[in-house]
């Protein structure tokens, strides 16, 4: 069980860690998992939004080029001066060679590099994971996970900053391909519709093994496109683990509680 809380710990802070801090609001006290809580904004009624017209891909647009427009399909500004996100809803998890899923519910707030996820799929197992920006906590001892800013979309809204660098790699099919890496050598690789700029897949090497994230349905929010419907495999020695989330609820830039973040 240890085992697989630490992928699915991995997982989920791999492929749904996306805010990016443009300032300092420390963040009411998150809800848990399973909290029936009214949202700031939900999936099924999203806020009106300006998210500017597809950015034009060709056959000859360069990597800087495909970058440009999947941030501005993300959301441009609007997305690179988010302050804290916060997700939450069901996701069933699927074990090595297993048709069996473990249904559970999910919170993710991530704020900068702070982060908080708390997953509870009963009867299973109940699990916390905090991260504050120096150091980590988990409710299930030796579990760690990376940054939130080093990997999946946060790089995306800093691929123009100095120590980036946007490199070609292979497309998939009618997806256009490119690498984001900074400065520290994390890399993220990226797969965009060639129509609408969005993000509809991404690679992310992490420990040895690697995170594959599918979206298949988005949602704007305040100006932000956000997952709303999006699959999850990492390949391992003994097969591959599987995850299918459905995010139900979606709040943008809170005022969170001084203790969001905090390690007891």
């Amino acid at each position: 069980m240890k085992k697989f809380a630490s992928l699915l710990t991995l997982i989920l802070s791999a492929g749904i860690a996306c805010a990016q801090s443009a300032g300092g609001a420390p963040p009411p006290a998150p809800a848990p998992a399973n909290s029936a809580a009214a949202p700031a904004a939900s999936a099924a009624a999203p806020a009106a939004t300006g998210i500017a017209p597809p950015v034009a891909i060709t056959a000859n647009s360069t990597p800087l080029e495909l970058a440009r427009a999947a941030l501005a399909a993300q959301g441009g500004d609007a997305f690179k001066n988010l302050k804290n996100m916060w997700l939450s809803g069901s996701v069933d998890l699927y074990a090595p060679n297993s048709a069996q899923a473990l249904p559970g519910k999910f919170s993710l707030i991530t704020a900068g590099e702070r982060m908080r996820l708390d997953v509870n799929a009963p009867p299973a197992f109940s699990f916390k994971q905090i991260y504050d920006g120096q150091q980590s906590y988990s409710s299930i001892p030796g579990v760690q996970m990376p940054p939130a800013n080093k990997f999946g979309l946060p790089v995306l809204a800093r691929y123009d900053q100095a120590g980036y660098t946007v490199s070609a790699i292979p497309d998939k099919k009618k997806l256009r391909g490119f690498r984001i890496a900074d400065p520290e050598g994390n890399s993220t690789d990226f797969y965009i519709d060639a129509t609408t700029g969005r993000v509809m897949q991404y690679l992310i090497p992490f420990n040895g093994y690697t995170f594959g994230i599918e979206n298949s349905k988005f949602k704007e929010f305040e100006g932000v496109l956000v997952p709303t419907s999006f699959s999850q495999r990492m390949e391992m020695p003994q097969g591959a683990f599987f995850a299918e989330y459905k995010v139900k609820d979606v709040k943008l830039n809170q005022a969170l509680g001084d203790d969001v973040f905090k390690i007891e």
